[in-house]
């Protein structure tokens, strides 16, 4: 798809921007990092131009905004682990708010990665660690042989301060190809030697939970909406809106199925919920409140 048409948006927005009282193109205090907090009157210099060297993952956030809060730490943890590889440009979309509108957001968070000065792929909502490793390794590979920047920094980089173990290698690169029975195998043999192994075990939950979110028809959603009957249906429409990052209204969902339910059903109900809180620190808040509520549901 040719979005040249967008990266002249960018720049007219960014010259707009810096012609308007910004005194010229100001560079954040934490530019020479991995992650650098981004303005109207900075995109031209920290998102255009720094995106014809590395990849540049634009992160449209704002402080009242609970799945914000909790992506942006695990965004800044991979940029910090990426070696300059790639470089974390945040936005807070209420003090900017022309960057949103440049790239029409309508949901936030909402992640863009620009490359070459325009934007290749972009995703909303707080997705699982694991996914956003795989869609940022499938960007840099795809991406290695135009930017200099990432070849710079994945052959002459700094070493890790641990060497990675190989086994979780082996399963994080299944896992980053798509090859999801590979990963599990890999996390599984992992736990078969070290039962007790939690890295282990949060890895193969995520990598269980993306295999079948990537195997479910999003129209789902729309078939569970029109038939609160459906058990089938309400499950694979929380599984979607949880993939995509609408964790309250997926969990909502299967509450108000256990309220409708009893017996076997019900205990399906409350199991496939129980199994998604898995996916989430167990202090989210959203999953704190959801457990409130299920309790609720169920006495």
């Amino acid at each position: 798809m040719d979005l040249s048409a967008v990266k002249a948006r960018a720049e007219a927005a960014a010259r707009q921007a810096s012609q308007g009282g910004a005194g010229g193109q100001a560079t954040n205090g934490a530019a020479g990092g991995n992650v650098i907090d981004v303005t109207e009157a900075t995109f031209q210099a920290e998102v255009v131009e720094r995106s014809l060297r590395q990849l540049v993952v634009v992160d449209l956030w704002a402080d009242w905004c609970g799945p914000c809060k909790q992506l942006g730490p695990v965004l800044e943890k991979l940029a910090g682990e990426s070696n300059g590889a790639w470089v974390l440009a945040k936005v807070d979309v209420d003090a900017n708010p022309r960057i949103s509108q440049l790239f029409g957001v309508q949901s936030i968070p909402t992640v863009i990665a620009i490359a070459g000065g325009q934007p290749v792929d972009a995703f909303s909502g707080a997705l699982p660690e694991p996914q956003i490793r795989q869609w940022l390794t499938q960007l840099l590979d795809a991406l290695r042989d135009k930017l200099p920047g990432i070849q710079a920094a994945q052959q002459g980089g700094a070493q890790p301060e641990e060497p990675q173990d190989p086994r979780f290698a082996e399963a994080e690169n299944a896992f980053a190809q798509g090859d999801y029975a590979a990963a599990k195998a890999a996390y599984q043999r992992i736990l078969d030697s070290e039962p007790n192994n939690e890295q282990a075990k949060a890895a193969l939950t995520q990598v269980e939970f993306a295999e079948r979110a990537a195997n479910v028809d999003p129209s789902v959603v729309a078939k569970a909406d029109e038939d609160p009957n459906d058990l089938d249906a309400q499950l694979s429409a929380a599984d979607v809106e949880v993939a995509r990052g609408e964790v309250e209204q997926g969990f909502a969902r299967l509450i108000a199925a256990i309220r409708r339910t009893s017996g076997s059903d019900r205990d399906r109900v409350r199991e496939h919920l129980v199994g998604l809180f898995e996916l989430f620190d167990p202090a989210d808040e959203r999953v704190a409140k959801a457990r409130r509520d299920l309790a609720s549901a169920l006495f």
